[in-house]
């Protein structure tokens, strides 16, 4: 019998060539999360749930046709966002994403993507939480930086 103890939190750090303000604009407006998604897991959400606010809740469409709800539990305009997701009408089962954003200089920010399934308690989702592994998270780093150091983004 083993007691290996599995880690539930997966961290991935990063330096950005652009401002923290460029770089929430794409984290905290929902329609653009497929952008940068590293696990191609967001299909699409509805324009105008731009968070603003802690405990806002925003929609996503998945690829594999679910929708999620998301709320926001940690929240500094620029510098913090957090989100639990949870199916439409339900409690969220206990997995957080969030985003930390720590300016360097005037043009580069460090980012560090948290994915953090450590208050997860239902056994059925373990495997698909385990799939978001740090080279995951590294994913929508890239994916991130680049959608933020193109210039003029729309």
């Amino acid at each position: 019998m083993t007691s290996e103890v599995e880690e539930r939190v997966v961290r991935v750090v990063r330096d950005i060539a652009a401002t923290p303000g460029r770089i929430f604009e794409l984290i905290a407006d929902p329609r653009l999360q497929p952008v940068w998604d590293g696990n191609d897991n967001l299909a699409r959400a509805e324009s105008g749930q731009r968070v603003r606010a802690l405990g806002e809740v925003f929609v996503m469409a998945l690829t594999r046709g679910g929708i999620r709800e998301n709320r926001v539990v940690e929240f500094e305009e620029g510098r913090l966002i957090a989100w639990n997701p949870s199916e439409p009408g339900s409690t969220a089962p206990g997995h957080l994403w969030r985003w930390e954003l720590e300016p360097l200089d005037d043009a580069n920010t460090q980012v560090t993507h948290t994915y953090d399934w450590s208050q997860l308690t239902d056994e059925r989702r373990f495997e698909r939480a385990r799939a978001n592994t740090e080279e995951a998270l590294a994913s929508s780093l890239r994916r991130l930086a680049v959608a933020a150091e193109a210039p003029n983004r729309s």
